[in-house]
């Protein structure tokens, strides 16, 4: 998560969304940087919400504008099951070595999934709380330029992403019932990213 005071910005970072290349071409900018542990790093909107948010409005001003990445489910999906593919995970529970993409999706939908499949869900990251704090500008994933323009005009700097984390390269073949049963438990997710709209205008689903 960075913080930007002057331009009362927070960006917050949805795991496996590009953002921590984000966070190193910015840090420097930032007022703050929440690098580590993970669990503040990857605050979502509630933990911002319960933990930062005061701080940030005391400090910062009650006009602050929250940035949060989505990336398309399927797509968020492959990522998580390539980054737990890596060798230094292979007889990890949370390592996806010696199953298919098929395989881990289906671990994933299930009411309770097995550590490797444990990832969470981008939805409820960006999930809006009930005093009204949201993510205010929320870009896709795939829709980097648009990203880039607005943070380098947000905060007056030209940004040069690296190339982070990079995963080794594996298939995401999904058969149809296991492509249905993702549409089912993830419905809030597609929903979501769907009503993502251009310069990271968005509508929550069901909000009228």
């Amino acid at each position: 998560m960075l913080i930007f005071a002057r331009e009362r910005l927070v960006f917050l970072s949805v795991p496996k969304t590009g953002t921590t290349a984000f966070a190193q071409a910015l840090a420097p900018r930032a007022s703050l940087v929440v690098a580590a542990p993970p669990e503040l790093k990857h605050a979502p909107v509630f933990r911002y919400n319960r933990f930062f948010r005061q701080m940030v409005e005391r400090f910062v001003g009650p006009d602050v504008a929250i940035l949060a990445v989505m990336r398309e489910p399927v797509d968020w999906l492959g990522s998580w099951y390539r980054y737990r593919g890596r060798a230094d995970l292979r007889g990890h529970p949370n390592g996806t070595q010696g199953m298919s993409f098929d395989e881990f999706v289906q671990a994933y939908c299930r009411r309770e999934p097995p550590d490797f499949a444990r990832v969470g869900s981008q939805a409820k990251f960006l999930e809006p709380q009930r005093n009204g704090v949201r993510v205010t500008h929320l870009f896709r994933y795939e829709d980097q330029a648009g990203l880039r323009a607005f943070l380098e005009d947000r905060l007056g700097v030209a940004i040069a992403p690296p190339r982070t984390n990079r995963s080794p390269e594996r298939a995401l073949a999904l058969g149809p019932a296991t492509r249905a049963l993702l549409a089912r438990r993830c419905a809030a997710d597609f929903a979501l990213h769907d009503a993502i709209g251009p310069g990271g205008a968005y509508r929550m689903p069901g909000s009228g």
